[in-house]
């Protein structure tokens, strides 16, 4: 069997196992198992299995938990509150001052936790209720929430990114770091986007009332201050003793749920419930992102084994004899259908390691390419009409907020992704002038 007829046996079996609703894991599971069995033979079926062992050597691996407390602890906490009412008692008297507020919170909130479905959750049932209430237009702030969240897996730190560090061998700091600019890049667009949009349509978002601004007095605004620092101090003292190189990655990752947790205490919010639910939670997200994990180590296995990866290279360079640049664009173009069926850490861990080599074999920097494809995966998040982020509003959405509402409110978010995507491309030293002048530092 060529490696073209391979390819397409085993993706269109993936896609027409998760269009009938069966969980990602077992999708991917059972058509690696059943691919080794069927061009193998009897015993094959060990060869995923043992594929799975990998993890077991994937020591960063424990920063995923830690991580993912961190991010929980503190919404449970309240502390995201805090940091949220503050942004929206300093902004305020801004046209679109609240829905600015909701940006920059949810940069703060990818910088605690490192996944989208923490900001995206904490952006729903906090910052949404209060647009709406303030006559925020309802398709705007759906799509700041639902764009604002992505940026979790861009901004350190990025559980994607860890899991990418690993497949592709690179050091995590330098993809964190090269995360960095790119993320407040985009940040900044959505923030400029939100502005001009409200200074040319005041009724999209107002501004908040004079008789309630002359209620907060300057003596709260500044106690808000001092509450809102609190989760920057966390982050601060997690990342800078990992860049000092004081704690190593999984000791960093420990120090920012210690620090979660001893917030949560300072403020007398550490209570049995915060914990159960916090506990929960991410028992609930590990778990999910490790049998993904599992299951696609174990389709990568099979895949890589049969040699089948060559059909990519082959395709690409021999038979269509594309250029760099067009290769490049054409792994762009599938991950967002990909990311149309899959999530992220699936999807990374089934192409990446069919893309990287021949990225690498290209002359392209494999920091840079992490990076494209976190956007990419941005991206995917929120495009119809499997992205994660869409359903995940749906569900915690306010009736009033339609399916079609939600559609349309990624529609000039996904244009300023794209735009991101085309300005790293186009400037790759915004994406390694960070690492390269940590390390050579």
């Amino acid at each position: 069997m060529s490696y073209e007829l391979i390819t397409l046996l085993m993706f269109s079996s993936l896609m027409v196992m998760l269009l009938t609703g069966q969980r990602v894991f077992g999708a991917i599971g059972f058509v690696a198992a059943g691919a080794a069995l069927l061009l193998w033979g009897d015993g094959a079926s060990e060869m995923p299995f043992n594929a799975s062992f990998q993890v077991l050597n994937w020591y960063p691996l424990l920063t995923l938990p830690l991580f993912i407390f961190m991010g929980y602890m503190m919404a449970e906490s309240g502390i995201a509150n805090d940091l949220y009412r503050m942004f929206h008692v300093w902004m305020g008297r801004v046209r679109g001052g609240l829905a600015l507020g909701t940006i920059f919170l949810m940069v703060i909130i990818s910088a605690m936790n490192g996944l989208s479905v923490a900001g995206m959750a904490i952006g729903a049932s906090v910052a949404l209720p209060e647009l709406l209430r303030r006559g925020y237009d309802k398709v705007m702030v759906t799509g700041v929430i639902q764009a604002g969240s992505s940026l979790g897996i861009l901004i350190p730190p990025s559980v994607v990114l860890v899991l990418y560090a690993m497949i592709a061998r690179q050091p995590v700091l330098q993809l964190w770091l090269a995360g960095v600019v790119p993320g407040l890049i985009m940040a900044a667009l959505f923030a400029i986007y939100i502005y001009v949009r409200c200074r040319r349509n005041p009724a999209l978002g107002p501004a908040l009332p004079e008789e309630e601004l002359a209620e907060i007095t300057w003596s709260e605004k500044f106690r808000l201050l001092r509450a809102g620092i609190i989760p920057f101090l966390i982050f601060g003292s997690m990342m800078g003793l990992f860049v000092t190189g004081i704690t190593s990655l999984v000791e960093s990752s420990a120090v920012g749920a210690t620090g979660a947790i001893l917030a949560a205490a300072v403020k007398r919010r550490l209570t049995v419930k915060v914990i159960d639910d916090t506990m929960r939670q991410t028992l609930a997200i590990t778990c999910m992102f490790m049998f993904i994990i599992l299951a696609a180590l174990c389709f990568g296995s099979v895949y890589d084994g049969l040699g089948a990866k060559n059909a990519i290279k082959i395709l690409l360079l021999d038979t269509w004899d594309l250029g760099p640049w067009e290769i490049l664009i054409m792994m762009m173009m599938s991950f967002v259908v990909l990311g149309m069926f899959l999530d992220d850490t699936a999807m990374l861990v089934i192409v990446a390691p069919l893309y990287i080599p021949l990225v690498v074999s290209l002359g392209f920097n494999p920091i840079w390419f992490g990076v494209l494809y976190v956007i990419t995966c941005q991206i995917a998040y929120i495009t119809p009409p499997f992205g994660y982020n869409l359903f995940l509003m749906r569900a915690m959405a306010p009736p009033e907020i339609t399916l079609v509402d939600i559609y349309r409110s990624i529609v000039p978010f996904v244009g300023i992704m794209i735009l991101t995507i085309v300005i790293v491309m186009v400037f790759p030293q915004l994406t390694l002038w960070l690492p390269s002048y940590q390390f050579g530092r």
